[in-house]
């Protein structure tokens, strides 16, 4: 058995050598991949703590027994280190570290910065001219948002273009969703005040005053026998209801906060972070971090806290369900990092209090709803064991599709399944290199598995790890492929499962092909549920590669491939046109009165097309 003086061997010898200074260390392992990254105030401290402590925990005890090496980076500051150990944590994802996964950034409203202000969801980066309204918890709630924001303010989301030529309303316009700003339907000073009314109602939460306006309106219009007006302010009215109802107005009172709670039992935990803005929720979202099953909830959100803050934008203030060791160094680094006073309290009474045990409330449903799906999902991974006779455990299982029309943009898919579902981060397309296999099912089969699997051979521990189970999706033939591709490999340990429709393509007579065999299932088999729902997911990740691969292929025009078309000239020429097509069958004469075309040009596409 492996002992912890192994790393406290590495670390007494690499002591002498660190400066008294705050900083991140890592430790790693024989295969120098990290293990573990910690910060301190003052790293040579830190480090001894764990030469000199008898009594460590397993899992520190575990960490140091696999230790063989030790890397330290300082900083100017205990601020900065924090920073940098989130960073680090984020982009090696230490086996000993509390990792948050799904880490992702979140969509926002955004309205425009042009003579006439457009209003549509934005996510990434906030490097265009305007205003930024969010973060929302999904693109689901964003674009409910969006499309009843246009409703109330009918704020255009039409293309500058459109609104620039002033001569063609766009479809929302008709739909009472735009002001006509592309058709010239509104002056600027008027569509100034919708846009002033929708920055109320996004940035405080003016909703009340905002249905005011509408009802007096409404009641005007009424008096003045204008019933189709009236009937618009009825409308916005109730679209005015609708948000307020879905975004909820908190009374807490809280203008800028996120509300993180965590719940953990059985050794996992869900943290839960609500986004308050303008007095409105505007959407929650639940993760479940990687972590020991023994780390304290405490230590897990605060953990949680850094990593997540780490690329995002912070809010004035975040509510806390526990209070967090770090929490004035996190709140004085993330202060610094935005530039603003950022303020982490912990929820003792009142209105925050009763918005906190909401929020553990629902980090709890969302834990148990996570724990019955993984124990229900590591069932039926036994089953399939039992089911085809397997000899090892089933944890990870890769699924793969082809998608192709007649030989051309040709994709191969990967989809990845384990105990907690689906797992994202594990998904991959093949563009198919070899043009005979372009058009032959089982060629691609065996470049694809080819590609996958020889590349984790040679890059060991750097790429992805082996799947206990490979499933196709195809017949016999795909099998026999399949299987030999992996026997060629030396993976003959691996096995591999095709799954093939019926004779009439129908879901539900599904015939499975393993080790020389046939097996069937009945049609309210849950595991025969279980399998075509995995092969769906390749299926449909399959075809969306195709599809993306096609439109990218038909966005390129014949005209890419005439020496001197720019994009300006390409898109007069297909605005005026309107296909590649419709200018190799135009005049010479057609072509010299496109806007920007001189008779060189004109000449050297008509040649191009005719010689």
């Amino acid at each position: 058995m492996l002992s912890p003086d192994q790393g406290k061997e590495v670390i007494k010898r690499e002591l002498p050598l660190i400066p008294k200074l705050p900083g991140v260390y890592r430790m790693l392992n024989s295969e120098n991949q990290i293990l573990y990254v910690g910060k301190a105030k003052n790293l040579p401290n830190r480090l001894k703590s764990y030469v000199s402590e008898k009594n460590h925990i397993i899992r520190t005890e575990r960490m140091l027994s696999q230790t063989k090496k030790l890397e330290f980076t300082t900083t100017s500051n205990e601020s900065e280190a924090l920073l940098l150990e989130a960073n680090l944590i984020k982009k090696f994802k230490p086996k000993f570290n509390i990792l948050l996964k799904d880490d992702k950034s979140f969509p926002y409203i955004f309205i425009s910065d042009h003579e006439f202000p457009r209003i549509e969801r934005h996510r990434g980066a906030k490097n265009k001219p305007g205003k930024y309204y969010g973060p929302f918890a999904s693109s689901l709630a964003v674009n409910m948002a969006i499309k009843t924001i246009q409703r109330i303010f009918l704020l255009r989301s039409c293309t500058d273009k459109q609104v620039e030529d002033g001569n063609k309303t766009c479809f929302n316009y008709f739909l009472k969703r735009c002001s006509g700003p592309c058709g010239g339907k509104i002056a600027k000073k008027d569509y100034a005040k919708l846009v002033e009314a929708a920055d109320e109602f996004l940035s405080k939460g003016k909703s009340r005053k905002i249905q005011k306006t509408l009802s007096q309106q409404m009641e005007e219009a009424s008096e003045e026998l204008d019933f189709e007006k009236a009937a618009i302010m009825r409308d916005k009215i109730k679209s005015l209801n609708i948000i307020q109802s879905s975004l909820t107005i908190s009374d807490a009172n809280l203008i800028e906060a996120d509300v993180i709670a965590g719940y953990k039992e059985s050794g996992k935990a869900c943290i839960q972070v609500f986004f308050y803005r303008s007095k409105q929720n505007w959407g929650n979202q639940a993760f479940f971090p990687k972590h020991d099953p023994d780390e304290s909830l405490k230590e897990i959100i605060n953990s949680f806290v850094s990593q997540f803050y780490e690329n995002k934008a912070v809010p004035r203030s975040i509510i806390l369900s526990e209070d967090i060791k770090e929490r004035k160094l996190i709140e004085k680094t993330l202060s610094k990092k935005e530039g603003k006073q950022i303020n982490i309290a912990t929820a003792k009474k009142g209105s925050k209090l009763k918005v906190v045990k909401l929020a553990i409330k629902n980090a709890k449903n969302s834990l148990n709803r996570k724990l019955y799906e993984s124990q229900n999902n590591r069932t039926l991974l036994d089953e399939i064991g039992k089911k085809f006779k397997l000899e090892n455990s089933i944890s990870v299982v890769e699924v793969y599709d082809n998608s192709h029309i007649q030989g051309t943009d040709s994709v191969g898919a990967l989809i990845t399944y384990g105990e907690e579902g689906f797992i994202k981060k594990r998904y991959r397309k093949f563009n198919i290199k070899i043009e005979q296999f372009k058009q032959d099912d089982y060629g691609m089969i065996k470049e694809v598995l080819d590609r996958r699997f020889k590349r984790a051979i040679r890059e060991k521990g750097n790429y992805l790890t082996f799947p206990d189970l490979v499933l196709i999706d195809g017949g016999k033939g795909q099998y026999s492929s399949a299987r030999k591709t992996m026997n060629d490999l030396g993976l003959n340990e691996i096995p591999v499962i095709a799954i093939a429709k019926g004779k009439y393509r129908n879901s539900g007579n599904e015939t499975f092909f393993h080790d020389g065999r046939e097996f069937k299932f009945s049609k309210n088999d849950p595991l025969l549920f279980f399998l075509q729902r995995i092969r769906d997911e390749a299926h449909r990740f399959a075809i969306s590669a195709h599809r993306a691969k096609r439109k990218k292929g038909l966005t390129k025009s014949l005209l890419d491939q005439i020496q001197g078309i720019g994009s300006v000239r390409k898109r007069a020429l297909l605005n005026h046109f309107g296909s590649a097509k419709s200018i190799e069958s135009a005049s010479l004469e057609e072509i010299k009165i496109v806007e920007g075309v001189e008779e060189k040009v004109a000449k050297k596409i008509y040649n191009f097309f005719h010689e």
